[in-house]
């Protein structure tokens, strides 16, 4: 495995040092350590939870990132895309990156360095058909002996029979192809945050001046910024640990003046500790632990855009009276009727004016809540008008615009399977006063029940002569 320079010279896997050396004659080559690597791995997926809670390792070297479901949240693909590959390069990590459909998809176009985001399945399926079918991690036989067959390319696969190819060739590579492609379930398994955090990270050399210490230092804070953001954490103190290559290990504990999750104010708190910390020994290994942590509070986002700001309720629609007009504008009250179709009334939004004068030592206040409509019943009557009854406990705030008729089997009404009742029948009988006059709903006589079906969706249902009815839905 080497890095960029050395692929670019014609440095490959399982050639010999001297012949690597003689391809490049200033490269330098250590000794591989799987557990270290697994091990910056995991720090990068701590990492990583800044962006999202879902992450899979596929050792030894990718990183599977879900990010559907956090696009709304950091404005798209590409922003997520942007932010990880500039925190990747702040940590001097080189990184091939693609963003597809599918898991398996996406990992075999990163290790090409495709660098591109394939939202639908077939422009991915479409880049899988062109990659070579060198996949790593399938048996050296499977290659050669689809080189054998004169197959080069992925897209070649499909053409022969599923059944044959898996004769030739064995299950694992044609269960993949099906997995990249999409048409076959590719479950991960989710990387678990560790339950308490402490990383390590050797240095690549002995470092003797502190403020050099900062660059090895902003890795270990940035995977504990991302565990925190994963474990919805916020860290309180936290202690770094710089071990010598002789003598006690230096603990430089770090407090701050409240819980915290953010790299940069982990940064500039390290670099004040070390820009007056002076060295007994060379250091050669850093250590960093979170010591005591707190929950993160939670904060619940508006359900509607805020206005601007100098703009309120009443500016707002004032503007949108403006625009649409008068008429265009309502509200929706409560109408003294007990027949659910009937119980509501559109009507003028309301305005509500406080009003404050204070002339010679005065005070006046006023509070209008009164519409046109309403100001006018008020006057003729000369007193304030009854509130209308209350509503149910058990009606839903969401109404059909008709009731729909429901099948029944075996007596049961039917509404995405059987409907299960949970609640006693409440009778409603009312309406005898506008039987019979044009677009009234006249008398009706109903028994409603509350309803369940198998999916757990929630109905408002009722019966009457003409039989089952589904009238309305539970949030």
């Amino acid at each position: 495995m080497g890095d960029r320079a050395a692929v670019g010279a014609g440095v490959c896997a399982g050639q010999k040092l001297s012949t690597a050396l003689g391809l490049l004659p200033g490269l330098a080559v250590f000794e591989r350590d799987e557990k270290r690597e697994r091990q910056m791995l995991e720090n990068l997926a701590c990492w990583a939870g800044r962006f999202t809670p879902t992450i899979s390792l596929a050792p030894p070297d990718t990183l599977l990132l879900e990010i559907g479901g956090c696009l709304r949240l950091f404005g798209g693909a590409e922003a997520i895309i942007a932010a990880a590959l500039a925190g990747c390069s702040e940590q001097a990590y080189s990184v091939s990156w693609a963003a597809a459909p599918t898991p398996l998809g996406a990992g075999w176009l990163a290790r090409i360095g495709a660098a591109s985001v394939y939202p639908e399945m077939a422009g991915m399926q479409s880049a899988l058909a062109k990659l070579p079918c060198a996949i790593p991690g399938w048996p050296n036989e499977v290659e050669n002996r689809l080189e054998s067959f004169g197959l080069k390319r992925l897209g070649e696969l499909l053409t022969i029979p599923g059944a044959g190819l898996r004769r030739r060739v064995g299950n694992r590579p044609v269960d993949d192809l099906l997995r990249a492609w999409g048409d076959l379930h590719d479950p991960q398994k989710s990387f678990v945050f560790p339950e308490n955090f402490a990383i390590d990270i050797e240095l690549p050399a002995r470092v003797e001046h502190a403020e050099a210490l900062a660059f090895a230092g902003q890795r270990l804070f940035a995977s504990l910024a991302g565990w925190l953001h994963g474990r919805q954490f916020l860290v309180r103190c936290c202690s770094l640990q710089l071990t010598h290559d002789e003598g006690a290990p230096t603990l430089l504990a770090l407090n701050f003046a409240e819980p915290a999750a953010d790299e940069a104010r982990f940064l500039r708190l390290l670099r004040e500790h070390l820009s007056s910390l002076k060295l007994k020994a060379p250091v050669e290994a850093l250590r960093l632990q979170a010591d005591e942590l707190v929950d993160m509070p939670s904060a619940s986002a508006q359900l509607f855009e805020q206005a601007a700001e100098g703009e309120g309720a009443l500016a707002c629609l004032e503007r949108l009276r403006a625009r649409l007009g008068d008429g265009a504008v309502q509200a929706l009250g409560e109408a003294a009727d007990h027949r659910p179709e009937c119980a509501t009334r559109s009507h003028e939004v309301v305005f509500d004016f406080g009003l404050n004068f204070s002339p010679k030592g005065t005070s006046f206040g006023a509070r209008l809540t009164l519409g046109p409509a309403v100001a006018s019943m008020v006057a003729a009557s000369g007193k304030t008008p009854n509130p209308p009854p209350k509503i149910g406990r058990n009606r839903p705030l969401w109404l059909l615009p008709k009731p729909q008729a429901l099948p029944e089997r075996a007596g049961s009404p039917q509404w995405h399977g059987p409907l299960k009742l949970l609640s006693r029948s409440e009778r409603l009988e009312s309406g005898w006063w506008d039987e019979g006059e044009g677009g009234a709903a006249g008398d009706v006589r109903r028994d409603y029940f509350v309803a369940r079906n198998p999916l757990g969706q929630w109905a408002w249902i009722f019966r009457d002569a003409e039989g089952w009815f589904l009238h309305g839905l539970f949030a």
